[in-house]
């Protein structure tokens, strides 16, 4: 086993000293699927990619991508440009993306699919995101951090199960029922994957990495200890164990009351946020433990004017801890630019 690398000192960075539990007046600021499609330039570049995972894994053109809005906006994290899907590619499953339909998995309706299911992931579909980070990196000054990422084992095992998006993962929770043998199965090899996977972005020039849990918030509270925290705790600790003192930013969506459990146990350095979480919890509870991260509503977003405004103070409020301003999930591709120029100015003032 390799000698485990200690992560850099970054503490100068805003999104950093965020991280490491101080306030700040002007808190940093990045925005979840900041590189978009609201923005010209990106679709310029989708256009020229082909296929939305051609761009994904084009080490040039995903870094140009996730450097635009850096370039338009000032933001002070880059967060880099993929998707949480590719793990099942690494992984040996067939992943697509269909234009104006989304994602499609070979869906895994039983156990026996996993045994066309790697045990570890192929190193080598990675190797052209980890240029991306070194490329993205390179670029970058000393005060942007620069953000990988993953899926949570529950999110991405949601799709792998259903071959696809649906409107409450119904048949990733049917699964986990009546086999939760084989789903811990599934569970398992996402996350020896999701820790190789944030390692290597690490190793490539990530200064913090965030696991999505997008689908955290259809759990029951039993199912969320079991399929949210445990394995978001044994990534936090295996990514740790190779990179002792990594920065490590957890986002499980509609986690609700489950949220301070879940800081409490997985030992993120942040929790991100969904706009349905209160702010007066999240500063009663949360921010004497962790950094929050959020959680402006994305429609308010896109509605501008006063009620961006409301949103923007009411969200500032939680300055007076950690705070990473951000939105409490992906910006809105109808979202129009002078809306973020207008939320970014009444942030830093």
């Amino acid at each position: 086993m390799e000698d485990p690398i200690q992560a850099p000192s970054l503490g100068t960075k805003p999104l950093i000293r965020a991280l490491e539990g101080h306030s700040q007046p002007t808190p940093p600021i990045w925005l979840m699927r900041q590189a978009g499609r609201y923005l010209p330039e990106y679709r310029a570049v989708r256009e020229k990619a082909g296929g939305f995972l051609d761009l994904c894994f084009n080490p040039e053109l995903a870094a140009e991508v996730t450097l635009q809005p850096i370039r338009r906006f000032g933001f002070d994290a880059a967060i880099l440009f993929s998707d949480i899907l590719v793990m099942p590619l690494a992984l040996g499953r067939k992943v697509e993306f269909l234009v104006g339909e989304g994602p499609k998995l070979e869906p895994m309706e039983d156990a026996s699919a996993l045994a066309s299911m790697h045990e570890r992931i192929d190193a080598t579909v990675f190797a052209p995101i980890y240029e991306t980070v070194s490329r993205v990196k390179s670029q970058l000054d000393q005060q942007t951090t620069l953000i990988g990422f993953c899926g949570a084992p529950w999110t991405v095992a949601t799709y792998m199960v259903a071959g696809h998006g649906t409107s409450d993962q119904a048949p990733a929770r049917l699964f986990a029922y009546r086999d939760p043998q084989n789903f811990t199965k599934i569970i398992d090899r996402l996350v020896q994957g999701s820790i190789d996977y944030l390692v290597g972005q690490l190793k490539a020039g990530a200064d913090v990495v965030q696991i999505f849990d997008t689908w955290a918030g259809v759990l029951s509270p039993e199912q969320f200890d079991r399929w949210c925290i445990e394995p978001t705790r044994k990534i936090v600790d295996g990514v740790r164990a190779q990179i002792p003192g990594a920065k490590i930013i957890g986002f499980p969506r509609g986690a609700g009351a489950m949220a301070l459990p879940y800081v409490e146990i997985t030992g993120v350095d942040g929790i991100g946020l969904d706009w349905m979480y209160p702010r007066s919890l999240a500063q009663d509870i949360l921010q004497s433990r962790v950094a929050v991260q959020g959680n402006v509503d994305p429609l308010a977003l896109l509605a501008g004017g006063d009620a961006l405004d409301r949103e923007v103070d009411d969200v500032m409020t939680l300055s007076e801890g950690p705070l990473i301003f951000n939105l409490g999930h992906g910006i809105l591709p109808a979202t129009p630019i002078a809306h973020v120029e207008r939320m970014l100015k009444r942030v830093r003032g």
